[in-house]
């Protein structure tokens, strides 16, 4: 069992930046892939980025170039850097685990939440 603690949501103004943390509970060396969702009101959730044990780094459409996610595998965090937010980034941030290569995460967060508003 894989425990995920989202960090470092927030208001912040358009423009802004922010840095989400997702701590695990155990080593996150082994975990096939981390990856980070969000979900905006009244909307479906939605892939952000995704990191693997590689390093390997995977984007969708809407998220590259202004987002960046890395790992620190001695902190059991990763991380998901958030530039030149936008108010229509506003929604709640999970992580996620996809333990074994499944293409499903196996484990969640609770999610923190990232507004963006002047």
């Amino acid at each position: 069992q894989v425990q995920l603690v989202e960090s470092g949501g927030g208001l912040v103004q358009p423009g802004g930046s922010l840095r989400l943390s997702c701590a695990a509970s155990g080593s996150i060396a082994s975990i096939y892939a981390m990856g980070w969702y969000r979900q905006a009101p009244g909307k479906q959730r939605e892939l952000v980025a995704v990191i693997t044990s590689a390093n390997n780094t995977h984007y969708t459409d809407s998220s590259k170039g202004r987002f960046t996610i890395s790992r620190d595998n001695a902190k059991n965090t990763v991380y998901l850097q958030i530039d030149d937010l936008k108010p229509e980034d506003t929604a709640v941030y999970s992580c996620c685990a996809d333990r074994w290569g499944r293409g499903v995460p196996d484990y969640w967060g609770q999610g923190t939440q990232v507004t963006v508003s002047s």
